[in-house]
């Protein structure tokens, strides 16, 4: 690759600290609420994906103070000294915690009611408002629609037939499933997942 090219990143939960050793960049991108058109430099780029839920153990903030953000990673850890990809790893390793509680929340609201899942739980549906914020940069709902958006694109990229994949990923009809997607990546299924 000689010149930049421009990526589609759509909205999957996750959060990313990528660096750049050309450039010296070293950021966290976000979780995103609609697709990020993001521009790649030519030479080498390195990144750890974090899981829906682990932002907060690794950087010490809320989720959503970084939501469709990419943030300089000095902003967030202005003690971090990272120089090599296994520095980037080895401090997302020594500093993530995976709450099981996290992940059941997130397992629930891929295919429950939001205040079903919170009284499952044992939250008011106010408390897994801040939860999930703080933990995922999402409100459940949103939370919701992300989880279930990922789960598609996972579909779709393994060819399952988009009647199936809105089926499998639990939209009410195919309809539905073209207007998520749109509305999330900003393109149609079929161009999305298009090599």
């Amino acid at each position: 690759m000689s010149s930049p090219t421009v990526q589609r990143v759509v909205p999957d939960g996750c959060t990313d600290l990528i660096w750049t050793p050309a450039s010296g960049t070293l950021f966290v991108a976000g979780p995103d609420t609609s697709a990020q058109l993001a521009t790649v430099a030519p030479g080498t780029l390195y990144g750890v994906r974090l899981p829906p839920g682990a932002f907060p153990s690794v950087f010490g903030a809320p989720a959503h103070a970084v939501r469709d953000l990419r943030v300089p990673l000095s902003e967030l850890v202005p003690s971090a000294r990272l120089d090599s990809f296994s520095d980037m790893v080895s401090f997302c390793a020594s500093r993530v915690v995976v709450d099981p509680a996290l992940a059941a929340t997130a397992s629930l609201l891929r295919s429950g009611d939001v205040g079903a899942v919170a009284w499952e739980i044992g939250l008011s549906s106010r408390q897994l408002r801040r939860r999930c914020l703080d933990a995922f940069g999402y409100p459940p709902k949103v939370l919701q629609r992300v989880l279930r958006f990922d789960t598609a694109l996972r579909l779709a990229w393994n060819g399952v037939p988009f009647s199936a994949v809105a089926f499998e990923a639990g939209y009410a009809d195919q309809a539905h499933l073209a207007r998520e997607v749109r509305a999330l990546a900003g393109v149609p299924l079929g161009q999305l997942i298009r090599p």
